[in-house]
């Protein structure tokens, strides 16, 4: 019996993931970036992490191109920018706080994370790609929680504070 789409999105809705949003710069110099939910850690030698893009993403393949990109984790505060990252306007960096890395790659103000990759694999992943890259380098840049996505919507994480005996 097949799987209804919508019935399998619901459930799988129940699992909660992290939003990020890859970075990059094209051949021709633009800065791009994109929202994922889908990003992992897949192996330790090499580093490697994934994501899976959809294969309608008009962002992607610029991504692609640059054979290099930034995974930036982004904060409990910061729904803003995975709504704009998610959106298909042409310029998403517009009014978005960021700086270059040393090895000249979009790094988001206030993101809990960045790990910096080159492109390692794309594989097939039915509507979607499996994206693997190999981490070149990576930082933590604060304590902060970090943005989820559960249930259709963005989410904070809520710290519980342990009991006192």
């Amino acid at each position: 019996m097949p799987i209804d789409p919508q019935i399998f999105r619901t459930i799988m809705g129940h699992y909660p993931t992290g939003v990020c949003v890859v970075t990059a710069i094209t051949p021709e110099g633009k800065a791009v970036g994109m929202t994922v939910g889908t990003f992992t850690s897949v192996s330790l030698d090499p580093p490697l992490i994934g994501f899976f893009p959809d294969r309608r993403s008009t962002s992607w393949p610029s991504i692609a191109a640059a054979g290099r990109f930034c995974v930036n984790v982004l904060a409990d505060d910061q729904e803003h920018l995975g709504k704009q990252f998610a959106s298909r306007v042409d310029d998403k960096f517009v009014d978005v706080a960021h700086r270059r890395s040393d090895s000249g790659l979009p790094l988001l103000d206030g993101a809990v994370a960045w790990i910096e990759c080159s492109l390692y694999s794309v594989g097939d992943a039915g509507d979607h790609l499996l994206v693997l890259g190999e981490v070149e380098a990576m930082s933590a840049e604060g304590t902060v929680s970090p943005l989820v996505f559960h249930q259709g919507a963005f989410r904070q994480v809520a710290l519980r504070v342990p009991a006192v005996a």
